[in-house]
C-alpha cells in the first residue's frame, strides 16, 4: 500500500503522513485526537496493527483502504465506541487538557451506514426529536438552519421514507450538526450520494474544516481521500 507520497506501508500497520493544513484562526475549546500503536483483533483475527496519528482542529482526517481493511473499526476506536485490543487514544483541547469520556460525547457529531433516521417522521421532525434528546432546549431555529445548511427544506413535510438516499443522507449530516460537535466523523458519506451531492459534501467538509473543526473521514473513493490534510492508510 503506498501513502500520498508514493512511501510503502506494512501489511497491517501505518502512519500518518501531513499535507499543508486548512489554516484558521485560533479558536479556543478545538478538540484534536492523538492515538498511538492502535491495534484491533477478533479472536485470531488480526484487523490492523500499530496505527499512530493524530486528527487536529482545522484539518480533515482521512483512513483509506480497501473493503474490509477496518476503516469503520479504526473509526469506532477512535469515538470511544470500541475498546482497542491495544494502544491508547487521547482527546486534547486546544490548550492540551485532557476530555474525560463524559465531556467527549458532547463534541462528537457521527454519521455512518449504521446511523438511523426515522421514517415516519419528516426531516423537521427528526430534528427537533434528536435535539430533544441531546437536550438542547428551544430548538426550532437550530432545527431550520440545520436542514438549510444541508440543502434540505424545512418546510417540505414529506415523511423520510420517501426521500432518496442522497436526501436521507444530507439528513443524517444535519443531525451529526445539530448540536455543533467540534468533531465530525464520516464513514463513507458519499456513497448514497450523486455527482452533485459529493460535490456539494466537500464543499460542506472543507468549509467544517476551514472554520476549526475536526474532520475524521473513512473512505475508498479517490476523489474523497483528496479532501484530506492528513491521511491513514490501512492494507487490506
Amino acid at each position: 500500500m503506498e501513502n500520498l507520497h508514493g512511501r510503502r506501508q506494512g501489511l497491517h500497520g501505518t502512519r500518518t503522513d501531513r499535507r499543508p493544513v486548512v489554516s484558521c484562526d485560533p479558536v479556543t475549546d478545538r478538540v484534536s485526537i492523538v492515538f498511538t500503536d492502535v491495534a484491533k483483533r477478533y479472536d485470531e483475527r488480526v484487523i490492523f496493527r500499530s496505527v499512530s496519528g493524530a486528527a487536529e482542529p482545522g484539518e480533515v482526517l482521512v483512513i483509506s483502504g480497501p473493503n474490509g481493511s477496518g476503516k469503520s473499526t479504526l473509526l469506532a476506536i477512535l469515538c470511544g465506541l470500541l475498546r482497542a485490543t491495544r494502544g491508547t487514544v487521547e482527546y486534547r483541547s486546544s490548550d492540551q487538557g485532557p476530555i474525560d469520556r463524559e465531556a467527549w460525547r458532547f463534541q462528537l457529531g457521527v454519521v455512518a451506514p449504521s446511523m438511523a433516521v426515522y421514517e415516519e417522521l419528516d426531516a423537521m421532525e427528526n430534528l427537533r426529536f434528536f435535539a430533544r434528546v441531546r437536550g438542547l432546549g428551544p430548538s426550532e431555529t437550530r432545527c431550520r438552519e440545520g436542514l438549510v445548511a444541508v440543502g434540505l427544506d424545512p418546510d417540505r413535510r414529506t415523511l423520510v421514507r420517501g426521500f432518496s438516499t442522497g436526501m436521507a443522507q444530507r439528513l443524517k449530516i444535519a443531525q451529526a450538526l445539530l448540536h455543533d460537535p467540534e468533531v465530525l466523523v464520516l464513514d463513507e458519506p458519499g456513497s448514497n450520494l450523486d455527482p452533485s451531492g459529493k460535490d456539494w459534501l466537500e464543499g460542506h467538509v472543507r468549509a467544517l474544516a476551514a472554520s476549526g473543526k475536526t474532520v475524521l473521514l473513512a473512505t475508498n473513493d479517490r476523489s474523497e481521500m483528496e479532501w484530506g490534510s492528513r491521511r491513514v492508510a490501512l492494507a487490506g
